[in-house]
């Protein structure tokens, strides 16, 4: 684990968290179904987070599970890489973990001009997504939102 400005990150290889249930029930109340998905395809083996310049990182205030949220390929453009599985806690919420985890996620060595896409159903988080620096995509409307960074354009 790497400890920095209050928070840890922690990259996920082999198991997901022991106390990965508390982001899947809270998850589940803020009426998000993604976690769910995270949870069958990991314990499938469909997805690990494990090719290349792929990541899945957790990150904990003072030992307690705040967060979850990694980058794959985009299936919809082999090229591309996504941000997926982006979750922060509520009572985590407005405190930079967020942003935090978003830019250690980024700042993974990607080639450059590499195209990073983030789809959402969610105007709070297609906010919080045009605030870390993605702009929203050619099909995007208010229910449906796909947004994209070119790393080249990427703030620090």
């Amino acid at each position: 684990m790497q400890a920095s400005h209050g928070f840890e990150l922690e990259e996920l290889t082999e198991h997901l968290p022991p106390d990965f249930e508390v982001l899947r029930r809270e998850a589940a109340a803020d009426g998000q179904r993604f976690l769910e998905r995270l949870y069958a395809e990991w314990q499938n083996g469909v997805q690990r987070f494990d090719r290349a310049h792929e990541i899945l990182l957790a990150i904990r205030v003072n030992g307690e599970l705040a967060g979850i949220g990694g980058m794959t390929a985009d299936p919809d453009k082999p090229s591309a890489m996504r941000m997926r599985r982006f979750y922060i806690r509520p009572a985590y919420r407005r405190h930079g973990l967020g942003r935090a985890l978003a830019m250690a996620i980024l700042g993974r060595a990607l080639p450059s001009g590499t195209i990073v896409t983030v789809n959402t159903d969610n105007a709070d988080a297609a906010a919080f997504w045009q605030a870390v620096g993605f702009k929203f995509g050619p099909k995007s409307d208010f229910t449906r939102c796909r947004l994209w960074l070119e790393m080249d354009e990427r703030k620090a």
